[in-house]
């Protein structure tokens, strides 16, 4: 195999070119080759016709007067419209903004003010989601638009640069207009239009805005290149050994980094199939993909492997296409490592570490590493990546075996947090190095085990979750006096969130009305598992609160135990 740490090589051939070029290439290479598949709905496009249905959706935006550089927000499961607003947003180099679907009204708003999105494009709803109510109650004025007019625009005083909403469905709410009805209007603008426009577009220009979460406040906004993407999507494909023959399964959610990136666009840079068993993720739905597909790669968190491995259809099934895939997104616990290699077949399989801020993957096994690499650690370097260990306090460059931060630098590092200077300054240092506020240890043989975080962040089932953000929220209840919200092992999620509440003199609550008021209002990833009511809280001299004995002491009362993990 070839040796992945090609410095000497000549650079891949993505670098400088944008995600419509790399289309272009695709396209001319592997036309009549499987790109788009949703099984469960029977939808399925080759490239040459997904080239044609973002070149459609590309006149579309310019239609609504969608301009380069602008934000267009996207709220939406995993749906067909996801991939190719993807593509079409960047063609006209546009910003495609990926929200959370989970997100409640509260989260909703907070991302249509700090994005500055000119347009909004959303599904109706999912399960008990409906996004149109949730878009009409923080944005009233959307009902008072005129959609028949080309030109009318959405005067929201909350969000003055929010112009368009278009809906992924076949009807749309008042003020707004479907997809059918975008494309049709593009049809009056010139195909030459958007070539004029590609043509000015720079391989370094911003080109998506994801949501991350740290140690304070509402999740940042981590703006990344064409470059940044690109070649983070070729190296992650390249470490799995990918091509075009490859069917990739991608159960994970497309507006995280780990479905647009490692999943989406990793398939456009090799020409290989998109196959995308549902909306979210059900394992019965990813392993019946799997088998009806013959995918030869699959994506998940540690708990989408168990959810299939526990799956009853599971040993029904012909799995045997299965060679390769990534398991990411929190700590991978090694006996689930071990049955994916061994009862799902996929004897390839390799572990990645990253952060959205680096676009996402920093280090990654690869195929043929032996197999105590592939669950003990989670990698090396992708090639043109810099991984350096300090101490937190010092920052002294540490060596092997010595636990201290991760940081990294090169291509990977994102270009800045949206409309957040100070925070862009606290996490890129001068020189240029990504302070990823993880802990980390370098062995001997230059692969890296991650060891804890220095962030106050939780990840439950690899969603990154602000403790800070739900004390916020928490502390808008009007019988809630103070809060602390942490994170507590779990064998299935890896943590799962708890909170600790004292309340007003003379206030009542109990934990099932704490989360439904959590529920009402938040993802509910973020509804805290567990609630306590307490009168006091652990804390330092100066009054702050230990979490940490908070979470020794959730530990031992709930007899909890965290799962070996690399």
């Amino acid at each position: 195999m070839t040796d992945l740490d090609t410095s000497n090589s000549e650079p891949p051939w993505v670098d400088g070119l944008t995600f419509g070029a790399v289309l272009e290439r695709t396209v001319e290479r592997f036309a009549d080759r499987d790109a788009l598949v949703f099984p469960g709905c029977d939808y399925r496009l080759n490239y040459g016709q997904l080239a044609n249905e973002v070149e459609r959706a590309a006149r579309g935006l310019l239609a609504l007067g969608i301009q380069p550089g602008e934000h267009v927000a996207l709220w939406a499961t995993n749906v067909p419209e996801w991939v190719i607003l993807q593509f079409a947003t960047a063609r006209i180099g546009a910003v495609l903004v990926t929200v959370n679907p989970a997100y409640r009204p509260f989260e909703l708003q907070r991302v249509l003010k700090q994005s500055d999105a000119v347009a909004m494009f959303l599904v109706e709803r999912f399960k008990e989601s409906n996004y149109f109510e949730m878009l009409a109650e923080v944005c009233p004025e959307l009902a008072e638009t005129d959609d028949s007019d080309i030109d009318g625009d959405i005067d929201s005083t909350a969000y003055p640069k929010l112009r368009r909403v278009v809906a992924l469905a076949d009807e749309a709410p008042a003020g707004a207009i479907t997809w059918a009805e975008m494309c049709r209007r593009g049809e009056t603008v010139d195909p030459a239009a958007v070539d004029t426009i590609a043509a000015t577009l720079n391989a370094s220009d911003p080109i998506n805005i994801q949501y991350t979460s740290g140690t304070t406040g509402f999740p940042k906004a981590a703006m990344l290149s064409h470059r940044n993407l690109l070649l983070n999507a070729y190296y992650i494909g390249e470490a799995q050994r990918m091509s075009e023959i490859d069917r990739i399964c991608i159960p994970v959610p497309f507006y995280h980094c780990f479905g647009c990136v490692l999943g989406t666009l990793c398939a456009v840079v090799y020409g290989a199939a998109m196959v995308v068993p549902a909306e979210s993720f059900n394992p019965r739905d990813t392993l019946a993909a799997i088998e009806r597909e013959r995918a030869t790669v699959t994506y998940g968190v540690p708990t989408m492997f168990i959810a299939q491995l526990e799956d009853e259809s599971f040993d029904a099934r012909d799995l045997s296409s299965l060679r390769t895939g990534i398991m990411a997104g929190s700590p991978c616990p090694v006996e689930i490592m071990r049955q994916v290699i061994d009862r799902m077949g996929a004897r390839e399989m390799t572990i990645a570490y990253g952060l959205t801020e680096a676009s996402p993957v920093v280090t990654q096994t690869r195929t043929d590493d032996p197999l105590e690499l592939r669950v003990e650690t989670v990698g090396r370097e992708l090639p043109g990546v810099e991984v350096k260990i300090i101490d937190p306090e010092t920052g002294e460059t540490l060596g092997d075996d010595e636990q201290g931060e991760l940081c990294t630098r090169g291509h990977v590092v994102m270009l800045c947090y949206y409309n957040n200077e100070e925070a862009t300054a606290a996490a890129i240092d001068a020189d240029g190095w990504l302070h990823s506020g993880d802990l980390a240890v370098r062995r001997p043989d230059g692969y890296y085990r991650i060891t804890g975080r220095i962030k106050d962040m939780v990840i439950r089932g690899g969603e990154n979750i602000y403790p800070r953000e739900i004390e916020e929220f928490l502390f808008t209840h009007p019988a809630i006096e103070q809060a602390a919200v942490l994170g507590v092992p779990d064998p299935k999620y890896g943590e799962q969130l708890c909170a600790w509440v004292k309340l007003k003199t003379g206030e009542s609550l109990d934990a099932n009305d704490l989360r439904q008021f959590c529920r009402e209002n938040l993802a509910h990833f973020k509804v805290p598992h567990y609630v306590e009511f307490v009168e006091t809280f652990p804390q330092t001299v100066t009054g702050k609160i230990q979490k940490f004995k908070i979470r020794e002491e959730m530990i031992e009362r709930h007899e909890l135990q965290e799962a070996e993990t690399a």
